[in-house]
C-alpha cells in the first residue's frame, strides 16, 4: 500500500503536454522524411541532367519543390507545437506558484488571527499590571520595615552566603586527591654502581 503512494498523479494537463510533445516528435520524424526525399530528388535530376533528359529533370525539380514546400508547412507547424507547450509548461508553473502564494496567505491570516489587536493589547495589560504589582510590594515592604527589621534582613543574607560558601569549601575538599597509607621508605645507593639497592640485597654490617 505505501508504494502506490510514491507514484506521482498524472493530471489531465500533463496528458495534454505529452500528447503535444508526441504530435512534436511525430513532425521532426516526417522532416526527417522530407529531407531525404528532398536529397533524392535532387541526385535524380542531377543524373537526368547528365544524361541529356531535360524533362525528367523539370520534373524531378517540381516533385522537389512540392516537398520543399512541405518542409517548410511542418517548419511553422512545428514552431507552434513548441511555443503552445512552453506556454502551457508555464502556465503549469504559474498555477503552481499562485497556490503556493495562497497557502502562504491563509497561514499569514491564521498567524495574524492569533496576532490580533485585541491579544497584544491584553498582554500589554497584563505586563503593565505585573509591573504595577512589583512596585506595589517595593513601596509596601520599604515603607512597613523598621530599622531593626532591615538589619535582620541583612543578617540573614550573610548567613545564607556563609553557608553558600561553606557548601562550595566542602566540595572542593572532596575533590582534592586523598593522601597515601604506606610510609616512603629510605632508598639507598650503591657505593661502586650508583644505582638503588633493594632492600632485600642489602648486607647487615657488623657493630
Amino acid at each position: 500500500m505505501g508504494g502506490n503512494q510514491s507514484i506521482p498523479k498524472v493530471t489531465p494537463q500533463d496528458r495534454a503536454v505529452l500528447d503535444l510533445k508526441l504530435q512534436r516528435d511525430k513532425l521532426k520524424q516526417y522532416q526527417k522524411k522530407l529531407q531525404v526525399i528532398l536529397d533524392r530528388e535532387h541526385e535524380i535530376a542531377k543524373a537526368n541532367l547528365a544524361a541529356n533528359q531535360k524533362d525528367r529533370a523539370v520534373i524531378a525539380l517540381r516533385r522537389r519543390k512540392y516537398q520543399q514546400g512541405l518542409l517548410s508547412k511542418t517548419d511553422g507547424q512545428l514552431e507552434k507545437l513548441e511555443q503552445l507547450v512552453s506556454t502551457i509548461e508555464f502556465s503549469l508553473i504559474e498555477v503552481s506558484v499562485l497556490h503556493g502564494l495562497k497557502k502562504g496567505n491563509d497561514v499569514l491570516k491564521e498567524i495574524h488571527k492569533e496576532m490580533n489587536i485585541e491579544s497584544v493589547e491584553k498582554l500589554l495589560d497584563e505586563s503593565h499590571e505585573a509591573q504595577a504589582y512589583q512596585r506595589e510590594i517595593d513601596e509596601m515592604l520599604s515603607n512597613h520595615l523598621t530599622l531593626d527589621d532591615e538589619d535582620a534582613v541583612q543578617a540573614e543574607l550573610r548567613e545564607l552566603q556563609a553557608e553558600s560558601l561553606q557548601k562550595a569549601e566542602t566540595r572542593q575538599l572532596n575533590n582534592l586527591p586523598s593522601v597515601p597509607r604506606t610510609e616512603p621508605t629510605d632508598t639507598v645507593v650503591d657505593a661502586e654502581t650508583g644505582e638503588p639497592e633493594r632492600e632485600h640485597e642489602r648486607i647487615p654490617v657488623p657493630a
